[in-house]
């Protein structure tokens, strides 16, 4: 039983192995986080500029 238990692990070792050095392609991931980091500035940039522009309505309004 000990023995065909270490023939199936080392079998198990070997098929992962084979899958661990074959070549992964990452260009689709890659472009699909650019993308994701691109759409999340613009919506950071426009967050920012409704705050700055209510803080600055709120100084305009303050000085008159």
């Amino acid at each position: 039983m000990k023995k065909r238990l270490l023939s199936v692990a080392g079998l198990s070792a070997a098929g992962f192995a084979g899958s661990a050095s074959a070549a992964i392609d990452t260009a689709a991931v890659t472009t699909a986080l650019t993308e994701a980091g691109t759409a999340a500035a613009t919506v950071g940039a426009a967050v920012l500029v409704v705050v700055v522009g209510i803080k600055a309505f709120k100084y305009i309004k303050g000085a008159m």
